[in-house]
């Protein structure tokens, strides 16, 4: 019998990004968890970004995000990446833009490996990297009057 690495639902798929996109209308927890199944996968790990009601102490009111024309290159490149240094079988990232009130769903990445620690790493790195490299702002008005820009994410 065959070691388990040797199989091929163990390595990387060829052509694991299933789902990327940055969009001004509501995102979908299903659609990303679907893009992701894979029979070869015995690990999907998903996360959520959220708008919350706060940030640094203030009370967020109301905020919104805008991005760089290269964006969607951009998170073609980190999604690209994550599947190399990954076992991945298949991967989704959408990132919302526009006015979002709180509550809202604003970025959700998911991505399935044969194992469940290489799902969760991956996962990990993705949005670590999305957050950190594509050109996504995040512009937070707070319910004192003030407002503030965030770099990434």
């Amino acid at each position: 019998m065959a070691p388990i690495h040797d199989h091929p639902g163990e390595h990387a798929a060829a052509d694991p990004v299933r789902l990327l996109a940055i969009r001004d209308t509501p995102l979908s927890v299903d659609e990303v968890f679907r893009a992701v199944g894979d029979d070869a996968a015995g690990g999907i790990a998903l996360f959520v970004g959220t708008v919350r009601n706060h940030d640094g102490g203030q009370d967020v009111g109301a905020l919104g995000y805008s991005c760089h024309p290269s964006a969607e290159d951009e998170l073609r490149r980190v999604a690209e990446k994550v599947a190399a240094d990954f076992p991945v079988r298949a991967l989704a990232a959408v990132h919302r833009v526009g006015e979002l009130a709180v509550g809202d769903l604003a970025v959700v990445v998911a991505v399935a490996c044969p194992h469940r620690a290489e799902a969760f790493d991956a996962c990990r790195k993705l949005i670590d990297d999305l957050k950190h490299e594509v050109p996504i702002w995040k512009h937070q008005r707070f319910s004192d009057g003030t407002e503030e820009w965030v770099g990434a994410c």
